[in-house]
């Protein structure tokens, strides 16, 4: 490695240590209880530094965002889904709650959090488009299934659908999040609690056949 390629790694590293420190401070003191000066002290750099990378605290949140964004939209790899639309919007859920509980402070900054901080544009060209949105993907799975006719037949109205599948996933990753550890309760292994919800979602929202005569 020449002397350019390790600086460069170096500058890489502290870029996503400023990062991760102030995803930490941002969900713990909130947005406006954090100031850049914070978070040299905590990664115990001069408040300079982070000035070297960021311009000021919202180009540090923007940053941040686009980041856990990113990261994400990769627990959607869109060729690995099925192609059943009920199939698919288990395995959007699942996908949902398993980057939750392996990214706990990402998910308390993206979904648990208030943003005060005007999305970047590049995040703001991806809004609508199945392919990089998850919101739209999950939308337009809720879609398909009605067009299939396989959810209720008084289940028409797609952001209806996807948002109450998105309360419900919301819920049980929230819950774990916040309380998973909880002494006081006696809890279900993770997996099956996350399964028995998912099911209870698609059936509750599936079509269900008429019994023969």
């Amino acid at each position: 490695m020449t002397a350019a390629e390790r600086r460069a790694r170096e500058k890489e590293e502290l870029r996503q240590k400023i990062l991760d420190t102030a995803r930490e401070l941002f969900v713990a003191q909130g947005y406006e209880g954090v100031t850049l000066r914070k978070i040299a002290e905590a990664i115990e750099y001069a408040p300079g530094t982070i000035y070297s990378y960021f311009e000021d605290k919202e180009a540090l949140m923007r940053a941040l965002c686009m980041a856990d964004w990113e990261a994400f939209e990769q627990f959607f790899p869109r060729e690995a889904l099925p192609a059943d639309p009920l199939e698919m919007i288990r395995a959007l859920g699942a996908g949902y709650i398993r980057f939750a509980l392996s990214h706990p402070n990402h998910y308390r900054l993206m979904f648990m959090t208030t943003h005060p901080v005007e999305p970047p544009a590049e995040a703001l060209e991806k809004r609508g488009d199945p392919t990089r949105d998850g919101y739209a993907l999950l939308l337009q799975t809720a879609q398909r299934a009605i067009d299939a006719g396989l959810l209720r037949e008084d289940l028409r109205d797609a952001p209806l659908v996807a948002q109450t599948l998105w309360a419900g996933v919301h819920g049980m990753a929230s819950i774990e999040i916040a309380m998973g550890r909880d002494p006081w309760l006696e809890w279900a292994p993770v997996d099956a609690r996350v399964n028995a919800m998912l099911d209870v979602l698609t059936a509750g929202l599936a079509r269900r056949e008429k019994a023969a005569p």
